[in-house]
């Protein structure tokens, strides 16, 4: 499946940076940003392997907010 549309998050958390993707309930860290970023692309490549057709989300305007 192609994920390039996909919207994910980024944040840190202590020392580490963990990327979640909206779309499916897959994250992944990694030290630096782009480690968490690619790591997360890497976790949902192997993810879609094996996942049922319709398994994203369509996540269109994402928006942070504080309840």
């Amino acid at each position: 499946m192609n994920t390039l549309g996909f919207k994910n998050v980024v944040w840190r958390e202590g020392e580490q940076y963990v990327a979640q993707s909206l779309n499916v309930d897959v994250s992944s860290l990694g030290d630096t940003r782009g480690e968490a970023l690619s790591n997360l692309k890497e976790a949902l490549d192997l993810y879609f392997e094996d996942a049922p057709a319709g398994a994203a989300s369509l996540v269109e305007e994402p928006e942070i907010v504080s309840i």
